[in-house]
Formats: C-alpha cells, structure tokens, sequence
C-alpha cells in the first residue's frame, strides 16, 4: 500500500488529513502523469458524492488539473461508476471522483480513473506519489492561453442512467422494490432508472443535504430498508452507499442478501446462460466460506485475491472472465462497467428475480452462509499495519488459528481506507466467534491504540 494512497484512492478526514493543498496537488500531479502522453491538450471529468466538503475539495482538484494546462468537465453529483463510463463515453484522459463511499461525512476521498475507466495501477499511484512527496518530476506551469479551463455538464449524469437502463434485457413491471439510496450520489439517478424500467419503487433516504450521507442509512445501515420492505410487502429492497458503487439487497421476508450471496444467484444465471466467462467469479480473501461450497456444488470456480475490488478487477481483466467482486457488494460486471457499479448491479439481479418467477428468498438459498464474525479494532493509520511485530498479538492470532483449524478460519487485517484493524472469524458457533473475535480485537487496541 502506497503513502498516499490506500485500497480505494486516497482518503482521510477532509480540510485534516485530507486538506484542500493535498486535494490540488493530486489534480496537479495526476493530470501530468494520466495525459503526459497525449499529444492534444488534455481533458479530466470531474464527480463528487453529497457531503459538504466534496465541492470545496472538487474546486481544489479542478485547479490543480487547470494549473499543469488540462481542462476539467465538472459533472456535479454523480455515482463513481458514473464518472468511469463518463470517462470512457467522451474518451476523456482520466476521470476523477471526491467521495469517502461508504465512510461517515467527516472523511472524503479522491480516486482516479484511467482514460479506459479503471482504477489506477499500483505503479501509476506510485508516480502520483513520488511527485507529490519526493518531488521526482518538475511539473509545467504555464500560463496565458496554455493554461486550462473547466466546463460544467450536470446532465451528463443523466447519459449514465440511460446508460444503466440499457444494461436490462427485461423490464420490471409488476415488481415492488424499495430503495434505500444512503443520501448520496444514487439520490436521483437509481430511483429514475429503475423507475423507468416498469418497477413501482418506493425511495427512502434520498434527501441528502450534505450532512447526512451514509448516515443510519445505506448498505451499511440495513434496518430502515428491512422495515420499509417488510412494511410495504416488496419484492425486494436495494441499498446504495455514498457512491453508489457497491449495493447489498433485502428478500421478501427481511433477510439481509450479502454481496456473496448476489454474485452467487448472478453467477448461477450467467452459467446457465452460457454468458459466465470460463464458469468463474473472482472473489476476495474475506468471502464466505460458503460461497465457495457453492461454487463447488454448481460447478463454478472461485478465484481469489486480496481485499479490495482493485485486485479482483486486476485478477478478471489478466484472466479474462467477467463477474467478481466482495462480500460489501462491490461487484464488477465487466461486459457492462469497468468498476463497480451499484445500479448495473441492481438491474442485473432484478432481472434474474423478475426472469425466474422465484422469489429473492428461494434464489439467496443458492448458498449456505456460514456464521462469520467482524469486529474492528480502532487504531492509528501509523499503527495499524505492525499488529504482526507484537509478539503478544502473534501468538494470541496463532493460537485461534490452530483453534479453528479444519472448521473454520482466521483473518487479521488493515483496512485499506480505515484506521482499523479487522478481526475476521468463521466457524460453527456464532456465540463463541463473538467471543474470539472480540477478545483478539481487544488485545490489538490495549497493544497499539
């Protein structure tokens, strides 16, 4: 993992640990290394998700793309994926997005997208980096007409939503789906989307003002879209986060529907479609156990990677296939987006609902879900990668490792995009993995917080 940047583009808590200066020198530093290839002047498209310090963060950014002569299209609002279709739609050098995604309001984030609309490789990070820190490369500056200029295109984000819809072999009439839009970037563009393929949608927390994106709401606050589906007997609910490029579902009868379980049911349809490119879905490290019994059972293969959906997009465009993603519902459908994409994740799996004539419930049982257990132990971004030189530590991980041999798993590691250290078990008794995991996430904060 780079200095500046994690799993997921840089981040950290907005005008501290991700001040305006830092904002304007990545639009600097990313617009030379993403077009300094080009021949033509350079163009870079813009998005930023619903909290407050988005817009002051996006005008920093924008100056520093302008200042090294690239112009900016500003989009205004708009889901990540957006922005990545955008990028490749106006054959643009790069695009750029200021979110936190699924993180509380305080913090924010900048990713880049590449001219194709994938994620940057560890090794253009790295050039970013050493520009920004170690001053490795001299950038331009020029100035009277060589400098650049900003366009303002908020309808482009309507293109993305037809976009979206055209991802849909079926429409959704006679289907009642509620949506749970987390205040952020799928405020406008999910519910019209589906709205406008036949479904009758109820909406919840799509009033965003700027305070109150992912908050008690979203794919990582599940309760309000549980009750709303219970309540208003729907087919199904849909959970955005604050970008909108990961989505997790509801069933018929209240059951959360992880992203494991949504590449399992889509995966099975692909196959039986003969559309699953070499009958496997790429998957993370923290998957299920049993997903990949379940792949087993149907005769698909699971490949892993490390977590984040950086890796599992690497690994699927090295191999070839076209389905893969993470438990947190990131998941990347390649003959549709080059990222993940909550919405066309959402279009795909209601069209093997409304196509089966099964209701969510009966698809999700496709695949058993082991009892699994996460508990974060909060420690500093300095720290929170040494939890192995503790000796204490080593041994207590050692010990539950040869605890859970044989029936179950242990994995210990830094979030990416968090000051976090996750504790991760699985096994047969749920109770006693609380116990475990609670116990070891205690011991990392006593040692290292």
């Amino acid at each position: 993992m780079g200095r500046l940047f994690g799993t997921d583009g840089v981040r950290g808590v907005a005008n501290t640990e991700l001040p305006n200066e830092l904002a304007y020198q990545l639009g600097r530093a990313g617009a030379y290394v993403l077009a300094k290839e080009t021949t033509h002047k350079p163009t870079i498209i813009v998005g930023c998700d619903t909290r407050m310090s988005s817009e002051m963060l996006s005008l920093s950014l924008i100056s520093g793309i302008c200042s090294v002569g690239a112009n900016a299209i500003y989009v205004g609002v708009a889901p990540t994926p957006a922005v990545s279709y955008l990028t490749r739609k106006y054959k643009a050098d790069a695009g750029v997005v200021i979110s936190a995604s699924h993180n509380p309001v305080e913090f924010n984030g900048i990713k880049f997208f590449n001219s194709e609309g994938y994620k940057l490789s560890d090794e253009i990070e790295n050039e970013i980096e050493a520009i920004i820190l170690d001053n490795s490369e001299k950038l331009p500056t020029p100035t009277g007409v060589s400098v650049g200029r900003v366009a303002y295109h908020y309808e482009y984000v309507d293109e993305y939503i037809e976009f979206a819809k055209s991802i849909a072999n079926v429409t959704f009439d006679g289907m009642k789906i509620v949506l749970d839009c987390a205040n952020g970037a799928s405020s406008q563009t999910s519910p019209k989307a589906i709205k406008d393929l036949g479904a009758e949608i109820i909406v919840i927390h799509n009033s965003p003002d700027g305070t109150n994106i992912n908050k008690k709401c979203g794919s990582t606050y599940m309760k309000d879209l549980q009750k709303a589906v219970l309540d208003n007997q729907a087919n199904i609910g849909i959970a955005f986060d604050g970008d909108a490029d990961r989505m997790l579902a509801v069933d018929e009868l209240g059951n959360i529907v992880d992203g494991d379980q949504i590449m399992a049911i889509c995966g099975k349809y692909l196959k039986e479609q003969g559309k699953l490119k070499k009958n496997t879905i790429v998957a993370t490290i923290m998957s299920n156990l049993g997903f990949f019994i379940m792949g087993k059972e149907n005769d698909i293969n699971i490949e892993q990677t490390i977590v984040g959906d950086r890796y599992v997009l690497e690994k699927m465009l090295q191999e070839g296939y076209n389905l893969g993603g993470e438990q947190s519902g990131h998941i990347i459908y390649l003959d549709a987006n080059t990222t993940g994409d909550g919405l066309v994740s959402a279009v795909c799996l209601l069209e093997v609902l409304k196509t089966s004539g099964k209701t969510l419930s009966e698809l999700a049982s496709v695949m058993n879900v082991l009892p699994q257990v996460l508990v974060n132990a909060k420690i500093s971004n300095e720290k929170k990668n040494s939890y192995m030189e503790d000796e204490e530590i080593k041994a207590a991980i050692e010990i539950l490792e040869q605890k859970f041999a044989g029936e179950g798993r242990v994995l210990i590691r830094p979030s990416g995009t968090e000051p976090l250290v996750r504790v991760m078990i699985e096994g047969k008794d749920q109770e006693q993995l609380q116990i475990e995991a609670q116990k070891l996430a205690e011991l990392i904060v006593k040692k290292l917080g």
